[in-house]
């Protein structure tokens, strides 16, 4: 039976489940960049930022509870060079129980004091929002800055208790008797598709030379270069830079005009 699959959680628990874990496998971290679907309304679609296929960096973290701080510590820390590396700002947001929810108030008591602790000892300012959390556990959610100081919402880090006792997952614990998972939702870019078009708004389409697809563009004035051209865009591409020819029986001026405004970095 095949199917069209919405979310990577499921099976990520169905992969911890397929063998008997101890306390000394854990953390245990499954990372999947697979194609998800979801049958989202016509009337929200919007180019890149809201599609119905699309791939998440998605991982799913098996924790003790001991282990919940530093982990979150370690994601806060990747959230933070990852955006910075884009020149992005970033705004967090602590989501709180909800009143519809799964499990009881310690273990909602527990999760949030997680969160909140690992947020202070990062030293990381934060948003409270009262009952926006998930139904089965609270989160840490990061609204990303572009250029135009506009917010997007990327980044998730999310405490779950109650999806491991559903699925009955267990580990061996050092005192030899079984012991449920906790399990850390986290996506740092969210959706590809959604980043490279919260990108492109940052960048305006100039994107920096590491990021562009295309680095150098190599162009002959006339047909006696065309050789030459060529031989140059494969001396910069041995070089390791992403680097094409542009050989078209056209005007100089066009050509340069042309790969201006594409914003190419860098015309030879």
């Amino acid at each position: 039976t095949m199917g069209l699959k919405p979310m990577n959680c499921p099976s990520h628990m169905l992969v911890f489940r397929n063998q008997r874990r101890s306390y000394r496998d854990l953390p245990l971290r499954i990372h999947d960049q697979g194609v998800l679907h979801r049958n989202e309304l016509r009337g929200v679609l919007s180019g890149l930022t809201r599609v119905r296929q699309f791939c998440q960096d998605d991982a799913h973290l098996f924790v003790t509870e001991a282990q919940i701080g530093p982990e979150v510590q370690a994601l806060l820390q990747l959230v933070k060079e990852l955006y910075s590396a884009f020149g992005l700002g970033f705004r967090a947001k602590l989501s709180t129980r909800p009143a519809s929810r799964l499990g009881d108030d310690a273990l909602w008591d527990q999760a949030e004091d997680g969160l909140r602790g690992a947020l202070e000892a990062a030293g990381m300012d934060y948003v409270l929002k009262e009952g926006d959390g998930a139904f089965y556990g609270p989160k840490i959610d990061f609204d990303v800055l572009d250029a135009l100081d506009r917010e997007w919402q990327c980044a998730t880090i999310q405490l779950d208790f109650q999806m491991p006792i559903r699925f009955g997952l267990t580990y061996v614990g050092a005192d030899n008797t079984e012991h449920v998972p906790v399990v850390i939702h986290r996506a740092i870019f969210g959706s590809f598709e959604r980043f490279i078009g919260i990108l492109i708004e940052h960048y305006a389409g100039a994107f920096p030379v590491w990021l562009a697809p295309v680095q150098v563009v190599v162009m002959n004035i006339t047909g006696a270069q065309a050789d030459y051209a060529q031989s140059l865009a494969a001396r910069f591409r041995q070089a390791g830079l992403r680097a094409q020819p542009d050989l078209r029986n056209e005007k100089i001026a066009y050509k340069i005009r042309e790969h201006s405004l594409q914003k190419l970095p860098y015309q030879v």
